[in-house]
C-alpha cells in the first residue's frame, strides 16, 4: 500500500456517522478517487456545507465497493477527533 496524491480528486457520499464512506461518484469536473487505486492511501478533506462539521485526514481506497476509509484524523471540526456526518 503506497500514499498515492492525486490533483482535481472530488466525489459526494451520503454516508452518515463515523465510519467508511460509501463514494457516489465524482463531482462534475472532477476525477474520482480510483486514481488513487486499490488498496493504496491518500489525503480526504470531508465538509459539511449544511453543518460546518469538517474534517481532514488520511484514508484508504478501495474499489470493491468504492469506499473511502478514515484511518488516521489530521484534523478536525470535533477536536482533532472524527466527525459524525
Amino acid at each position: 500500500m503506497a500514499l498515492v496524491v492525486k490533483d482535481r480528486v472530488k466525489e459526494t457520499t451520503a454516508t452518515t456517522g463515523t465510519g467508511t464512506l460509501t463514494l457516489a461518484g465524482a463531482a462534475t469536473g472532477f476525477q474520482s478517487f480510483s486514481v488513487v487505486g486499490d488498496g493504496n492511501t491518500t489525503y480526504y478533506a470531508i465538509y459539511d456545507s449544511t453543518s460546518g462539521n469538517w474534517e481532514v485526514g488520511v484514508g484508504t481506497y478501495t474499489a470493491s465497493g468504492t469506499t473511502l476509509s478514515r484511518d488516521t484524523v489530521l484534523e478536525s471540526s470535533n477536536a482533532g477527533s472524527l466527525v459524525s456526518f
